[in-house]
């Protein structure tokens, strides 16, 4: 039996677009297992593939506000304990940060991971046995399936990767709406989830909101008591998972938990501002990112031209509801084939 270590600890987006690389790792050497080494937080995603034996939990962003109480304490040397555990045929670092090229270094065997010009933080390369050039310029989902099929030795196929996670949709007539996301430029304006949310109801769908924090749930209770839509109780990831497999629909800003929505492959409508959906967007059947042209793609957490501090990308002025429902209904009425995965260019329009 063959064992790899993988080493891609945050965020839920990032650990969603690496499940396909484990499904081609999995076609081409049968007899294949995998750790992983993830945030406490996301530790139920990587369960989602059956070729994931352990799970080695990490608390990196608690850890680092004091590295020096770490270092000395059992929780360190519990890690190092389960890093060494086996001697792994391959350790891959798919995040290439200097903080995880640091933790595949503690485990025994090759490591492998970006070269200097293709990793996120460059420094991380000089940790690795095992460097690879790959694009910049193309989905993280198809950097992270190069990096493993070079870093294990298989010919990847040309099609697109799979999650093997599809799940038919919900006939539940509920759609949600997934409004949560943690930079201030990618969040959509109340005012238009309140109009989507009317739209959809109108439509004959119910319409959930989720939410994670404090900030999430009050956003999502001022647009339910103008949109008449249901603010769902506090759910764990697992419980958001079954709610998203009965679901008709969902419709996300760019945030983990709208491609953990196109992972299992529910219809999935993404509106994106700041960040690039050809690099970063939904992947898969049944998916769809709306993009305003807005000439930016800033990739900032505060959008430059904001008319509000901290406010949302101005380019989301050209995403209005009705554009963004539009998209949606065709969406959910259709069939999209595997090879129609597109990003919607809409021009921006002054309000």
């Amino acid at each position: 039996m063959k064992r790899v270590l993988i080493v891609k600890t945050s965020s839920l987006g990032d650990i969603v677009h690496t499940l396909p690389a484990l499904c081609d790792a999995s076609l081409a050497i049968p007899d294949i297992k995998f750790d992983w080494v993830v945030e406490e937080n996301f530790s139920y995603i990587p369960h989602l593939n059956d070729q994931v034996d352990q799970i080695i939990s990490v608390s990196m962003r608690r850890w680092r506000k004091n590295i020096f109480k770490f270092w000395n304490s059992s929780e360190h040397l519990e890690l190092k304990r389960k890093l060494s555990l086996y001697p792994y045929d391959a350790v891959i670092d798919a995040q290439g940060l200097l903080k995880s090229a640091w933790l595949a270094r503690q485990a025994d065997g090759d490591k492998y991971g970006f070269d200097k010009a293709s990793a996120r933080e460059s420094i991380a390369s000089i940790f690795y046995d095992h460097r690879f050039s790959i694009p910049k310029d193309i989905h993280a989902v198809e950097r992270t399936r190069i990096l493993f099929s070079k870093s294990l030795g298989y010919q990847l196929n040309s099609s697109i990767g799979n999650y093997n996670l599809f799940s038919n949709p919900g006939n539940n007539r509920y759609v949600i709406l997934m409004h949560g996301t943690t930079w201030p430029s990618k969040h959509w304006p109340e005012e238009s989830w309140i109009a989507l949310s009317r739209l959809v109801a109108k439509a004959g769908y119910k319409v959930f909101l989720p939410w994670g924090n404090n900030q999430e749930k009050s956003r999502a209770e001022r647009i339910a008591e103008i949109s008449g839509a249901e603010v769902l109780p506090k759910m764990t990831l697992t419980e958001i998972v079954s709610l998203l497999k009965k679901a008709s629909g969902c419709i996300s800003v760019d945030t983990g938990l709208g491609h953990l929505s196109s992972a299992l492959g529910i219809p999935t409508l993404g509106i994106f501002g700041p960040t690039n959906p050809l690099l970063t967007g939904l992947y898969g059947p049944d998916q769809k990112s709306l993009l305003s042209n807005f000439p930016c793609l800033c990739m900032s957490k505060k959008c430059p031209f904001s008319l509000k501090v901290d406010g949302p990308c101005r380019g989301f002025q050209g995403l209005t509801a009705n554009i963004v429902f539009e998209n949606f209904i065709k969406l959910i009425k259709k069939n999209i084939a595997i090879d129609d995965l597109e990003v919607t260019i809409k021009k921006e329009t002054d309000k």
